[in-house]
């Protein structure tokens, strides 16, 4: 409803005070307020992007928000998602987002869909909104919230993070490009780490979360100009932003239907080559290695394939440090060569991906290893608890 009949939408005694620095705007002034009284936005996510962009939607005056997620807040979450608090931890992410929300905003209606988004239920979910703000975290959402926008002709605020950098535009919006311009095919799976992988600055999707914010309520008041066409990059560490011109792909294949995003995305395909690598790959558990390292035994290494900084945080008694970077370039199969004379190998990381990797690259050099299960994460819950869990 994005052109709503103003004369039904009225603001209360309130609603002036507490908008009055809108209301003096000329560009938004009584018609803009109204037009965000009468407007509905989705947010699909309530992790780092979505928890600052609710803020600020909530604050700016949206009558309607609905809210998508299925996960429980974590103390992992508190650095970045800062819509939730350490009391909420355990608990629904989109019951913590509402409250929240009301504390900001108790005249706004929040929907809440503690489910996670498909291809069964998109089209229900988002047709009744006028404006989708997507704030995922991995591919087979993004295209299919492109997808059932682009079916719907809703648009499609989007904002991705990693580590130091950031980017946001404007999908589907009057004739403009949409994620399949920017991206027609998926990258292979495990090709881009995620944040639990790769980390990030905790301050980024406040950034980003706030341009997707911005770009929402521009969408609504109809001023300025958006970011339709345009890709703005933020690198935080060194204060830049940049911009790519983005333009519809006149060869793209037309969007008729929702498809399984995650056979789109090779998913399936991975996970069964991941667990075929797991069936010929040895593996240990973290407690098989706790019995092997206190039995006094000598005839093997353990490597740690983590970066630097992770090696700082936490360790395991014991073990080496080889990134898995280095074993990429081979340098590292060099070392590990050199280190092992005889002995057997056994290798970790924060999970155990990147260890099995390292491992299946060794393994093309002659040298076989025994992966362990869950790498220190699990070694923190299980064997020894004074091992900090990152």
């Amino acid at each position: 409803m994005l052109n709503p009949n103003l004369d039904e939408i009225q603001l209360t005694k309130e609603d002036y005070e507490r908008y009055s620095r809108h209301l003096i705007l000329p560009e938004v002034g009584l018609e803009g307020q109204k037009r965000l009284k009468a407007a509905s936005v989705l947010c699909i996510g309530t992790g780092g992007l979505g928890s600052p962009l609710l803020l600020y939607l909530a604050a700016a005056g949206i009558g309607r928000i609905g809210i998508v997620d299925f996960d429980v807040v974590d103390h992992s979450n508190l650095q970045r998602q800062v819509i939730h608090g350490t009391s909420w931890v355990g608990k629904p992410k989109i019951a913590s987002a509402k409250n929240r929300i009301w504390e900001i905003n108790p005249a706004c209606q929040v929907d809440l869909y503690e489910t996670r988004i498909s291809s069964a239920n998109a089209l229900d979910i988002i047709k009744p909104y006028d404006i989708v703000v997507d704030g995922t975290d991995n591919f087979p959402t993004r295209y299919l919230v492109n997808d059932a926008c682009v079916l719907l002709n809703k648009p499609n605020v989007y904002g991705s993070i990693f580590r130091f950098e950031g980017q946001a535009t404007l999908f589907n919006y009057q004739d403009g490009p949409n994620y399949r311009d920017l991206y027609p095919e998926p990258p292979p799976p495990g090709m881009v780490p995620s944040c639990a992988e790769g980390g990030v600055l905790g301050v980024l999707p406040g950034i980003i979360g706030v341009i997707q914010a911005t770009e929402t309520i521009k969408i609504i008041i109809g001023q300025g100009t958006t970011l339709s066409g345009r890709l703005l990059l933020y690198n935080a560490l060194e204060m830049k932003f940049r911009e790519l011109k983005l333009r519809p792909n006149p060869v793209r294949p037309t969007i008729e239907k929702l498809i399984d995003y995650e056979q789109f995305c090779g998913i399936p395909q991975a996970k069964a080559e991941e667990a075929k690598r797991q069936m010929e790959m040895q593996e240990m558990t973290v407690k098989e290695l706790k019995e092997l390292l206190d039995s006094g035994a000598d005839d093997f290494i353990l490597v740690d394939v983590r970066n630097p900084n992770e090696y700082q945080i936490a360790k395991i008694p014991g073990a080496v440090l080889v990134p898995l970077p280095d074993i990429e370039k081979g340098e590292g199969v060099t070392k590990i060569k050199e280190m092992l004379n005889g002995h057997r190998l056994i290798a970790h990381c924060k999970m155990g991906g990147r260890s099995a990797k390292a491992l299946g690259i060794l393994k093309e050099h002659g040298i076989d290893g025994i992966n362990v299960k869950g790498g220190i994460t699990a070694w923190s819950r299980e064997v020894d608890s004074s091992v900090p869990e990152y």
